[in-house]
């Protein structure tokens, strides 16, 4: 018990993250963009600067997610869901692309 409670204090409580662009979503999973795009409310819109003109971004936490090529998939946007499937991890997951 001594093992798993260090472990998990040595981690953090927090699941796997990273900050995904909810608007941009192909069959390869969410673009994941910079984490400054994602405040601490979970539907924050921020625009990004690609060029002459502006995008809005919008940027959300997605826990536990599988990434692959800067996109990520198969994730929740439920911190507390991600929790209760077990998803503490040491991954360091604030993404940033």
């Amino acid at each position: 018990m001594g093992i798993l409670a260090t472990a998990l204090s040595a981690c953090g409580s927090d699941p796997d993250k990273r900050c995904v662009d909810r608007a941009d979503y192909t069959f390869d999973g969410y673009r994941i963009v910079d984490s400054k795009h994602c405040g601490s409310s979970s539907s924050s819109k921020n625009k990004r600067k690609t060029g002459p003109s502006t995008t809005r971004v919008d940027g959300a936490w997605y826990y536990d997610a599988e990434e692959d090529g800067g996109r990520a998939d198969y994730g929740t946007f439920s911190r507390s869901e991600a929790v209760d499937r077990g998803g503490f991890g040491c991954s360091g997951g604030s993404g940033g692309g």
